[in-house]
Protein backbone atom coordinates (compact mmCIF):
# COMPACT_ATOMS: atom_id res chain seq x y z
CA UNK A 1 0.00 0.00 0.00
CA UNK A 2 2.61 2.38 0.76
CA UNK A 3 3.89 1.45 -2.64
CA UNK A 4 0.97 2.64 -4.24
CA UNK A 5 0.36 6.19 -2.34
CA UNK A 6 4.87 6.94 -3.29
CA UNK A 7 3.58 6.14 -6.90
CA UNK A 8 0.63 8.16 -6.85
CA UNK A 9 2.46 10.99 -5.37
CA UNK A 10 5.22 11.04 -8.95
CA UNK A 11 4.36 14.03 -10.87
CA UNK A 12 5.65 14.81 -14.33
CA UNK A 13 8.16 12.96 -16.54
CA UNK A 14 8.82 10.70 -13.36
CA UNK A 15 5.30 9.70 -12.97
CA UNK A 16 5.61 8.29 -17.15
CA UNK A 17 8.39 6.80 -16.14
CA UNK A 18 6.87 4.58 -13.82
CA UNK A 19 4.44 3.48 -15.77
CA UNK A 20 7.13 2.53 -18.34
CA UNK A 21 8.91 0.49 -15.87
CA UNK A 22 5.92 -0.99 -14.75
CA UNK A 23 4.96 -1.96 -18.57
CA UNK A 24 9.04 -3.95 -18.17
CA UNK A 25 7.79 -5.83 -15.10
CA UNK A 26 4.10 -7.11 -16.64
CA UNK A 27 6.27 -8.44 -19.41
CA UNK A 28 8.26 -10.12 -17.48
CA UNK A 29 5.38 -12.25 -16.30
CA UNK A 30 5.06 -13.37 -20.33
CA UNK A 31 6.81 -16.79 -21.58
CA UNK A 32 8.89 -17.64 -21.88
CA UNK A 33 9.46 -16.54 -17.57
CA UNK A 34 6.18 -16.40 -16.34
CA UNK A 35 6.91 -14.12 -13.39
CA UNK A 36 3.46 -14.06 -12.07
CA UNK A 37 4.24 -11.95 -9.41
CA UNK A 38 5.09 -9.51 -10.79
CA UNK A 39 1.71 -8.75 -12.24
CA UNK A 40 0.42 -8.20 -8.74
CA UNK A 41 2.72 -5.15 -8.53
CA UNK A 42 2.56 -3.86 -12.83
CA UNK A 43 -1.74 -3.57 -12.38
CA UNK A 44 -2.21 -2.16 -8.69
CA UNK A 45 0.81 0.18 -9.42
CA UNK A 46 -0.82 1.36 -13.07
CA UNK A 47 -3.66 2.30 -10.69
CA UNK A 48 -2.47 4.10 -8.44
CA UNK A 49 -0.92 5.51 -11.45
CA UNK A 50 -4.07 6.77 -12.61
CA UNK A 51 -5.37 8.03 -9.07
CA UNK A 52 -6.03 11.68 -9.77
CA UNK A 53 -5.13 12.37 -13.72
CA UNK A 54 -7.24 12.86 -16.34
CA UNK A 55 -7.95 11.39 -19.33
CA UNK A 56 -5.43 12.51 -21.24
CA UNK A 57 -2.66 12.06 -18.74
CA UNK A 58 -4.33 8.66 -18.36
CA UNK A 59 -3.89 8.22 -22.40
CA UNK A 60 -0.34 9.02 -22.09
CA UNK A 61 0.61 6.69 -18.96
CA UNK A 62 -1.21 3.56 -20.55
CA UNK A 63 1.20 4.64 -23.78
CA UNK A 64 3.92 4.78 -21.32
CA UNK A 65 3.11 0.96 -19.66
CA UNK A 66 2.91 -0.90 -22.85
CA UNK A 67 5.74 0.73 -24.71
CA UNK A 68 7.86 -0.85 -22.03
CA UNK A 69 5.35 -4.03 -21.71
CA UNK A 70 6.48 -4.66 -25.95
CA UNK A 71 9.95 -3.49 -25.79
CA UNK A 72 10.54 -6.55 -23.36
CA UNK A 73 7.99 -8.36 -24.95
CA UNK A 74 9.01 -8.30 -28.90
CA UNK A 75 12.77 -7.52 -28.80
CA UNK A 76 12.92 -10.79 -30.43
CA UNK A 77 11.43 -8.98 -33.81
CA UNK A 78 15.03 -7.81 -33.95
CA UNK A 79 16.48 -11.26 -34.77
CA UNK A 80 15.02 -11.14 -37.68
CA UNK A 81 16.60 -7.83 -39.12
CA UNK A 82 19.73 -8.84 -38.17
CA UNK A 83 19.59 -12.38 -40.64
CA UNK A 84 20.29 -9.64 -43.30
CA UNK A 85 21.82 -6.81 -41.59
CA UNK A 86 23.89 -6.13 -44.27
CA UNK A 87 20.81 -4.27 -46.35
CA UNK A 88 18.89 -3.66 -42.87
CA UNK A 89 21.20 -2.91 -40.02
CA UNK A 90 19.58 0.87 -40.05
CA UNK A 91 16.24 -0.73 -39.24
CA UNK A 92 17.79 -2.45 -35.83
CA UNK A 93 17.46 0.57 -33.33
CA UNK A 94 13.64 1.71 -35.18
CA UNK A 95 11.85 -1.27 -35.65
CA UNK A 96 10.72 -2.87 -32.16
CA UNK A 97 10.74 0.97 -30.42
CA UNK A 98 8.13 1.50 -33.28
CA UNK A 99 5.71 -1.37 -33.17
CA UNK A 100 5.72 -0.53 -29.33
CA UNK A 101 4.48 2.79 -30.53
CA UNK A 102 2.22 1.73 -32.90
CA UNK A 103 0.55 -0.49 -30.14
CA UNK A 104 0.64 1.53 -27.24
CA UNK A 105 -2.59 3.40 -28.30
CA UNK A 106 -4.52 0.06 -27.55
CA UNK A 107 -3.43 0.56 -23.82
CA UNK A 108 -3.61 4.25 -23.88
CA UNK A 109 -7.39 4.25 -24.61
CA UNK A 110 -8.41 1.70 -22.10
CA UNK A 111 -5.98 3.84 -19.41
CA UNK A 112 -7.69 7.38 -20.61
CA UNK A 113 -11.50 5.44 -19.84
CA UNK A 114 -10.45 4.31 -16.67
CA UNK A 115 -8.75 7.21 -15.48
CA UNK A 116 -12.06 8.94 -16.12
CA UNK A 117 -13.65 6.14 -13.76
CA UNK A 118 -14.08 6.77 -9.75
CA UNK A 119 -11.06 5.00 -8.17
CA UNK A 120 -12.23 0.94 -6.72
CA UNK A 121 -14.05 -1.49 -8.72
CA UNK A 122 -15.47 0.80 -11.16
CA UNK A 123 -12.22 1.88 -12.24
CA UNK A 124 -10.69 -1.79 -12.94
CA UNK A 125 -13.97 -2.98 -14.37
CA UNK A 126 -13.27 -0.30 -17.38
CA UNK A 127 -9.60 -1.02 -17.29
CA UNK A 128 -9.99 -4.65 -17.34
CA UNK A 129 -13.37 -4.57 -19.90
CA UNK A 130 -11.53 -1.81 -22.11
CA UNK A 131 -8.00 -3.47 -22.42
CA UNK A 132 -9.82 -7.08 -23.68
CA UNK A 133 -11.98 -4.76 -25.80
CA UNK A 134 -8.68 -3.32 -27.63
CA UNK A 135 -6.99 -6.61 -27.36
CA UNK A 136 -9.81 -7.98 -29.97
CA UNK A 137 -9.63 -4.70 -31.97
CA UNK A 138 -5.59 -5.42 -32.17
CA UNK A 139 -6.37 -8.96 -33.63
CA UNK A 140 -8.09 -7.50 -36.57
CA UNK A 141 -6.53 -4.09 -36.89
CA UNK A 142 -4.57 -3.33 -39.90
CA UNK A 143 -3.22 -6.63 -40.54
CA UNK A 144 -3.75 -7.73 -36.82
CA UNK A 145 -1.01 -8.70 -34.36
CA UNK A 146 -2.71 -10.78 -31.11
CA UNK A 147 0.74 -11.38 -30.01
CA UNK A 148 1.45 -12.15 -26.39
CA UNK A 149 -2.30 -12.01 -25.19
CA UNK A 150 -2.48 -11.27 -20.89
CA UNK A 151 -3.84 -15.25 -21.03
CA UNK A 152 -0.69 -16.72 -22.17
CA UNK A 153 1.16 -15.63 -18.45
CA UNK A 154 -0.21 -18.93 -17.42
CA UNK A 155 1.38 -21.39 -19.38
CA UNK A 156 3.93 -22.23 -17.92
CA UNK A 157 5.56 -25.79 -18.44
CA UNK A 158 4.27 -28.53 -16.57
CA UNK A 159 0.94 -30.22 -14.76
CA UNK A 160 0.26 -26.33 -13.06
CA UNK A 161 0.31 -24.74 -16.55
CA UNK A 162 -2.00 -27.37 -17.75
CA UNK A 163 -4.54 -26.59 -15.45
CA UNK A 164 -4.33 -23.28 -15.38
CA UNK A 165 -5.38 -22.80 -19.10
CA UNK A 166 -8.37 -25.05 -19.30
CA UNK A 167 -10.83 -22.25 -19.12
CA UNK A 168 -9.51 -21.32 -22.23
CA UNK A 169 -11.60 -23.99 -23.97
CA UNK A 170 -14.74 -22.18 -22.63
CA UNK A 171 -13.39 -18.35 -23.14
CA UNK A 172 -10.44 -18.78 -25.27
CA UNK A 173 -7.13 -16.59 -24.77
CA UNK A 174 -9.03 -13.20 -24.51
CA UNK A 175 -11.42 -14.59 -21.75
CA UNK A 176 -8.55 -15.84 -19.59
CA UNK A 177 -6.79 -12.30 -20.48
CA UNK A 178 -9.84 -10.57 -19.05
CA UNK A 179 -10.07 -12.52 -16.05
CA UNK A 180 -6.35 -12.25 -15.22
CA UNK A 181 -6.68 -9.05 -15.04
CA UNK A 182 -9.54 -8.70 -12.56
CA UNK A 183 -7.28 -10.91 -10.35
CA UNK A 184 -4.20 -9.26 -10.32
CA UNK A 185 -6.17 -5.90 -10.03
CA UNK A 186 -7.67 -7.05 -6.89
CA UNK A 187 -4.88 -5.54 -4.34
CA UNK A 188 -5.54 -2.30 -5.38
CA UNK A 189 -8.86 -3.05 -3.48
CA UNK A 190 -8.95 -3.88 -0.16
CA UNK A 191 -8.45 -7.24 1.65
CA UNK A 192 -11.88 -8.37 0.78
CA UNK A 193 -11.27 -8.05 -2.96
CA UNK A 194 -8.39 -10.20 -2.63
CA UNK A 195 -10.12 -13.01 -0.50
CA UNK A 196 -12.80 -13.02 -3.23
CA UNK A 197 -9.65 -13.13 -6.03
CA UNK A 198 -7.96 -16.18 -3.84
CA UNK A 199 -11.68 -17.98 -3.84
CA UNK A 200 -11.99 -17.20 -8.14
CA UNK A 201 -8.23 -18.28 -8.49
CA UNK A 202 -9.62 -22.17 -5.92
CA UNK A 203 -12.37 -22.69 -8.53
CA UNK A 204 -10.45 -21.83 -11.40
CA UNK A 205 -8.02 -24.42 -10.38
CA UNK A 206 -10.88 -27.01 -9.62
CA UNK A 207 -12.07 -26.30 -13.33
CA UNK A 208 -8.74 -26.84 -14.73
CA UNK A 209 -8.45 -30.31 -12.41
CA UNK A 210 -11.76 -31.68 -13.64
CA UNK A 211 -11.37 -31.49 -16.87
CA UNK A 212 -7.73 -33.00 -16.94
CA UNK A 213 -9.75 -35.87 -15.37
CA UNK A 214 -11.83 -36.34 -18.16
CA UNK A 215 -11.63 -39.80 -19.83
CA UNK A 216 -9.16 -39.41 -23.02
CA UNK A 217 -10.97 -39.30 -26.46
CA UNK A 218 -10.60 -42.66 -28.83
CA UNK A 219 -6.90 -42.26 -30.89
CA UNK A 220 -6.50 -43.26 -34.35
CA UNK A 221 -3.73 -45.44 -35.44
CA UNK A 222 -1.52 -42.86 -36.50
CA UNK A 223 2.20 -41.81 -35.52
CA UNK A 224 3.41 -38.24 -36.45
CA UNK A 225 7.48 -38.12 -37.37
CA UNK A 226 7.88 -34.30 -37.08
CA UNK A 227 10.89 -33.55 -38.76
CA UNK A 228 13.42 -30.88 -37.45
CA UNK A 229 16.13 -29.84 -39.84
CA UNK A 230 18.02 -27.30 -38.04
CA UNK A 231 18.95 -24.93 -40.66
CA UNK A 232 19.74 -21.78 -40.12
CA UNK A 233 17.96 -18.87 -41.85
CA UNK A 234 21.21 -17.71 -43.49
CA UNK A 235 22.03 -21.53 -44.87
CA UNK A 236 18.07 -21.02 -46.62
CA UNK A 237 19.11 -18.43 -48.40
CA UNK A 238 22.27 -20.31 -49.61
CA UNK A 239 21.04 -21.84 -52.93
CA UNK A 240 24.22 -23.55 -53.38
CA UNK A 241 23.31 -25.64 -50.17
CA UNK A 242 20.08 -26.69 -51.65
CA UNK A 243 20.64 -30.23 -52.09
CA UNK A 244 22.77 -30.80 -48.58
CA UNK A 245 20.08 -29.54 -46.67
CA UNK A 246 17.02 -31.71 -49.13
CA UNK A 247 19.30 -34.53 -48.58
CA UNK A 248 19.51 -33.53 -44.89
CA UNK A 249 15.78 -33.79 -44.49
CA UNK A 250 15.35 -36.67 -46.47
CA UNK A 251 17.86 -38.97 -43.95
CA UNK A 252 15.90 -37.82 -41.06
CA UNK A 253 12.91 -38.46 -42.61
CA UNK A 254 14.50 -42.42 -42.99
CA UNK A 255 15.32 -42.65 -38.96
CA UNK A 256 11.85 -41.36 -38.39
CA UNK A 257 9.93 -43.92 -40.36
CA UNK A 258 12.26 -46.64 -39.18
CA UNK A 259 11.98 -45.71 -35.37
CA UNK A 260 8.43 -45.68 -35.79
CA UNK A 261 8.62 -49.86 -36.64
CA UNK A 262 5.96 -50.61 -39.06
CA UNK A 263 3.41 -48.53 -37.35
CA UNK A 264 1.23 -46.51 -39.80
CA UNK A 265 3.10 -42.68 -40.27
CA UNK A 266 2.75 -39.37 -41.15
CA UNK A 267 5.88 -36.91 -42.19
CA UNK A 268 5.69 -33.31 -41.72
CA UNK A 269 8.18 -31.41 -42.60
CA UNK A 270 8.28 -28.07 -41.18
CA UNK A 271 7.38 -24.56 -43.33
CA UNK A 272 9.52 -24.13 -46.31
CA UNK A 273 11.37 -27.19 -45.82
CA UNK A 274 11.65 -28.34 -48.80
CA UNK A 275 14.34 -26.15 -51.21
CA UNK A 276 12.68 -27.60 -53.97
CA UNK A 277 9.09 -26.83 -55.68
CA UNK A 278 7.63 -30.03 -54.46
CA UNK A 279 4.32 -29.47 -56.28
CA UNK A 280 6.58 -29.13 -59.52
CA UNK A 281 9.65 -31.39 -59.10
CA UNK A 282 8.44 -34.79 -59.69
CA UNK A 283 12.01 -36.10 -58.51
CA UNK A 284 11.39 -34.37 -55.16
CA UNK A 285 8.38 -35.85 -54.69
CA UNK A 286 9.96 -39.12 -55.75
CA UNK A 287 12.54 -39.03 -53.41
CA UNK A 288 10.26 -37.73 -50.34
CA UNK A 289 8.24 -40.83 -51.40
CA UNK A 290 11.19 -43.56 -51.26
CA UNK A 291 11.93 -42.30 -47.15
CA UNK A 292 8.48 -41.65 -45.90
CA UNK A 293 7.11 -44.88 -47.40
CA UNK A 294 3.62 -43.34 -46.94
CA UNK A 295 1.62 -40.02 -46.66
CA UNK A 296 3.14 -36.54 -46.00
CA UNK A 297 2.85 -33.29 -45.52
CA UNK A 298 5.71 -30.86 -46.90
CA UNK A 299 6.56 -26.99 -46.07
CA UNK A 300 7.27 -25.69 -49.48
CA UNK A 301 6.85 -22.69 -51.97
CA UNK A 302 4.72 -23.35 -54.73
CA UNK A 303 3.96 -20.91 -57.74
CA UNK A 304 -0.05 -21.25 -58.79
CA UNK A 305 -1.46 -20.96 -61.99
CA UNK A 306 -0.92 -17.02 -62.42
CA UNK A 307 2.79 -17.76 -61.15
CA UNK A 308 2.25 -16.25 -58.01
CA UNK A 309 4.69 -17.65 -55.11
CA UNK A 310 2.70 -18.71 -52.24
CA UNK A 311 4.00 -20.39 -48.99
CA UNK A 312 2.21 -23.60 -48.82
CA UNK A 313 1.66 -26.83 -47.11
CA UNK A 314 1.84 -30.22 -49.87
CA UNK A 315 0.41 -33.13 -48.97
CA UNK A 316 1.75 -36.11 -50.99
CA UNK A 317 0.77 -39.77 -51.21
CA UNK A 318 3.73 -41.40 -53.57
CA UNK A 319 6.15 -40.34 -55.74
CA UNK A 320 2.70 -38.42 -57.93
CA UNK A 321 1.18 -35.05 -58.04
CA UNK A 322 0.58 -33.43 -54.78
CA UNK A 323 -3.08 -34.67 -53.25
CA UNK A 324 -3.83 -31.50 -51.27
CA UNK A 325 -2.56 -28.09 -50.95
CA UNK A 326 -3.09 -25.69 -47.87
CA UNK A 327 -1.64 -21.82 -48.63
CA UNK A 328 -1.34 -19.75 -46.11
CA UNK A 329 -3.81 -17.14 -45.90
CA UNK A 330 -2.56 -14.77 -43.13
CA UNK A 331 0.84 -13.72 -44.14
CA UNK A 332 3.59 -11.78 -42.38
CA UNK A 333 3.31 -8.00 -42.96
CA UNK A 334 7.07 -6.98 -44.28
CA UNK A 335 8.15 -10.15 -44.44
CA UNK A 336 5.99 -11.80 -46.81
CA UNK A 337 3.95 -9.18 -48.36
CA UNK A 338 3.91 -5.04 -48.28
CA UNK A 339 0.29 -3.85 -47.14
CA UNK A 340 -1.36 -2.04 -49.36
CA UNK A 341 -2.09 0.85 -46.63
CA UNK A 342 1.79 1.60 -46.75
CA UNK A 343 2.77 4.63 -47.53
CA UNK A 344 5.18 5.09 -51.02
CA UNK A 345 8.61 5.98 -49.05
CA UNK A 346 7.96 3.05 -46.81
CA UNK A 347 7.72 0.62 -49.67
CA UNK A 348 11.73 0.07 -49.48
CA UNK A 349 10.78 -2.22 -46.20
CA UNK A 350 11.42 -6.29 -46.57
CA UNK A 351 8.69 -7.82 -47.99
CA UNK A 352 8.41 -11.30 -50.21
CA UNK A 353 5.63 -10.70 -52.70
CA UNK A 354 3.53 -13.88 -51.34
CA UNK A 355 -0.03 -14.06 -52.44
CA UNK A 356 -2.21 -15.13 -49.52
CA UNK A 357 -4.75 -18.34 -49.40
CA UNK A 358 -8.73 -17.97 -49.08
CA UNK A 359 -8.61 -18.95 -45.17
CA UNK A 360 -8.53 -21.73 -42.83
CA UNK A 361 -9.26 -25.09 -44.54
CA UNK A 362 -9.38 -28.79 -43.55
CA UNK A 363 -6.64 -30.17 -45.53
CA UNK A 364 -7.01 -34.13 -46.19
CA UNK A 365 -5.00 -36.99 -47.44
CA UNK A 366 -5.47 -40.95 -47.67
CA UNK A 367 -5.89 -42.84 -44.75
CA UNK A 368 -5.13 -39.87 -42.39
CA UNK A 369 -7.50 -37.85 -40.03
CA UNK A 370 -8.53 -35.14 -41.84
CA UNK A 371 -6.12 -31.73 -40.45
CA UNK A 372 -6.41 -28.01 -39.40
CA UNK A 373 -3.64 -26.73 -41.62
CA UNK A 374 -1.67 -23.67 -39.89
CA UNK A 375 1.38 -22.21 -41.24
CA UNK A 376 3.75 -20.36 -38.64
CA UNK A 377 2.10 -16.76 -38.04
CA UNK A 378 -1.27 -18.39 -38.30
CA UNK A 379 -1.21 -19.92 -35.25
CA UNK A 380 -1.59 -16.67 -32.99
CA UNK A 381 -4.93 -15.79 -34.27
CA UNK A 382 -7.41 -17.31 -31.74
CA UNK A 383 -11.24 -18.53 -33.35
CA UNK A 384 -9.55 -18.32 -36.84
CA UNK A 385 -7.49 -21.57 -36.88
CA UNK A 386 -9.86 -23.91 -38.17
CA UNK A 387 -12.48 -23.72 -41.05
CA UNK A 388 -16.09 -24.59 -38.34
CA UNK A 389 -17.78 -26.30 -41.77
CA UNK A 390 -15.54 -28.79 -42.27
CA UNK A 391 -14.23 -29.56 -38.66
CA UNK A 392 -10.54 -31.46 -38.85
CA UNK A 393 -9.56 -33.31 -35.99
CA UNK A 394 -6.60 -32.48 -34.63
CA UNK A 395 -4.37 -29.35 -36.41
CA UNK A 396 -0.64 -29.68 -37.84
CA UNK A 397 1.46 -26.06 -37.48
CA UNK A 398 4.55 -25.66 -39.23
CA UNK A 399 6.98 -23.01 -38.79
CA UNK A 400 10.00 -21.62 -39.17
CA UNK A 401 10.97 -19.78 -36.56
CA UNK A 402 14.90 -19.72 -37.23
CA UNK A 403 14.58 -15.57 -37.90
CA UNK A 404 14.19 -15.00 -34.68
CA UNK A 405 17.40 -17.34 -33.38
CA UNK A 406 17.24 -18.70 -29.79
CA UNK A 407 14.93 -16.14 -27.98
CA UNK A 408 11.89 -15.84 -26.44
CA UNK A 409 10.05 -15.02 -29.94
CA UNK A 410 10.07 -18.92 -30.66
CA UNK A 411 8.93 -19.78 -26.87
CA UNK A 412 6.64 -17.43 -27.28
CA UNK A 413 5.03 -18.68 -30.75
CA UNK A 414 4.99 -21.87 -28.97
CA UNK A 415 3.01 -21.33 -25.92
CA UNK A 416 0.23 -19.72 -28.74
CA UNK A 417 0.10 -22.92 -30.35
CA UNK A 418 -0.53 -24.64 -27.17
CA UNK A 419 -3.37 -22.70 -26.47
CA UNK A 420 -5.15 -23.22 -29.68
CA UNK A 421 -5.20 -26.74 -29.03
CA UNK A 422 -7.09 -26.02 -25.85
CA UNK A 423 -9.19 -23.68 -27.40
CA UNK A 424 -10.52 -26.23 -30.36
CA UNK A 425 -10.46 -29.02 -28.25
CA UNK A 426 -7.93 -30.25 -30.96
CA UNK A 427 -4.59 -32.18 -30.58
CA UNK A 428 -2.03 -30.06 -32.51
CA UNK A 429 1.35 -31.27 -34.32
CA UNK A 430 4.13 -28.71 -34.95
CA UNK A 431 7.22 -29.07 -36.72
CA UNK A 432 9.43 -26.33 -36.28
CA UNK A 433 12.74 -25.84 -38.23
CA UNK A 434 14.81 -24.61 -35.66
CA UNK A 435 12.60 -25.81 -32.62
CA UNK A 436 10.40 -26.14 -30.88
CA UNK A 437 9.42 -29.29 -32.56
CA UNK A 438 6.18 -30.67 -30.29
CA UNK A 439 3.37 -32.29 -29.81
CA UNK A 440 -0.02 -31.77 -27.71
CA UNK A 441 -3.20 -33.48 -26.84
CA UNK A 442 -6.81 -31.61 -27.27
CA UNK A 443 -6.26 -30.29 -23.39
CA UNK A 444 -2.74 -28.98 -24.13
CA UNK A 445 -0.74 -31.67 -22.31
CA UNK A 446 2.57 -31.81 -24.06
CA UNK A 447 3.59 -34.96 -25.44
CA UNK A 448 7.20 -34.58 -26.68
CA UNK A 449 9.22 -31.96 -27.64
CA UNK A 450 12.84 -31.27 -29.97
CA UNK A 451 14.69 -28.22 -28.19
CA UNK A 452 15.49 -25.28 -29.73
CA UNK A 453 18.95 -25.98 -32.09
CA UNK A 454 18.56 -29.91 -32.11
CA UNK A 455 18.47 -31.69 -35.23
CA UNK A 456 16.25 -34.85 -35.07
CA UNK A 457 13.00 -36.32 -35.22
CA UNK A 458 9.81 -36.69 -33.27
CA UNK A 459 7.43 -39.13 -32.99
CA UNK A 460 3.98 -38.54 -31.50
CA UNK A 461 0.81 -41.17 -31.14
CA UNK A 462 -1.54 -38.51 -32.70
CA UNK A 463 -4.40 -38.33 -30.11
CA UNK A 464 -7.91 -38.16 -30.81
CA UNK A 465 -9.98 -34.98 -30.78
CA UNK A 466 -12.87 -33.60 -28.56
CA UNK A 467 -15.98 -32.51 -29.12
CA UNK A 468 -16.05 -29.00 -30.09
CA UNK A 469 -15.38 -26.69 -27.37
CA UNK A 470 -17.64 -23.62 -26.47
CA UNK A 471 -15.13 -21.72 -27.96
CA UNK A 472 -14.44 -23.47 -30.85
CA UNK A 473 -18.70 -23.18 -31.19
CA UNK A 474 -18.70 -19.06 -30.84
CA UNK A 475 -15.39 -18.09 -31.24
CA UNK A 476 -14.43 -14.46 -30.43
CA UNK A 477 -18.50 -13.76 -29.76
CA UNK A 478 -17.93 -14.81 -26.25
CA UNK A 479 -14.38 -12.66 -25.12
CA UNK A 480 -16.53 -9.87 -26.51
CA UNK A 481 -19.58 -10.74 -24.41
CA UNK A 482 -17.80 -10.90 -21.51
CA UNK A 483 -15.87 -7.40 -22.09
CA UNK A 484 -19.20 -5.57 -22.98
CA UNK A 485 -20.37 -6.97 -19.49
CA UNK A 486 -17.30 -6.24 -17.76
CA UNK A 487 -18.28 -2.49 -18.73
CA UNK A 488 -21.73 -2.48 -17.98
CA UNK A 489 -20.86 -3.86 -14.29
CA UNK A 490 -18.50 -1.22 -14.41
CA UNK A 491 -21.30 1.49 -15.56
CA UNK A 492 -23.58 0.10 -12.76
CA UNK A 493 -21.14 0.54 -9.91
CA UNK A 494 -20.01 3.46 -11.00
CA UNK A 495 -23.87 5.20 -10.94
CA UNK A 496 -24.28 3.78 -7.90
CA UNK A 497 -21.48 5.37 -6.12
CA UNK A 498 -22.53 8.46 -7.86
CA UNK A 499 -25.77 8.47 -6.12
CA UNK A 500 -24.61 8.39 -3.02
Amino acid sequence: MRFMTRLAALAGRRRLLAAGLLGVLSALALPPLYVLPLLLVAFPGLLALLDGVGPKRGFWLGCCFAIGHHLVGLYWITEAILVDAAHFWWLVPFAVPFLSCVLAPFFGIPCALAARAPAGWPRVLVLAGALSLMALAQQFTATGFPWNPLGSVWEFPGVAGDVMIQPAALIGVHGLSLLTLLLVCTPALGRRAMVGGVAALAVWVGFGLWRLDQPAPVAPNLTVVLVQGNVTQGQKYDRSASRELFQRYLGLTEQGVNQAQGRHTLVVWPETASPYLVSADANAREAIADVSVGPAMIGAIRFDEQNRPRNSLVGLFGPGPAVAVYDKYHLVPFGEYIPDWVPVPLKLLPGAPLAPGTGPATIRLPDIPPAGALICYEAIFPGQVVDAADRPDWMVNVTNDAWFGNSSGPRQHLAAVRMRAVEEGLPMMRAANTGITAGFDAYGRELGRLGMGEQGVLLVDLPGPLPATLFARFTLWIPLVLSVLTLLLAGLRWRRRFNY
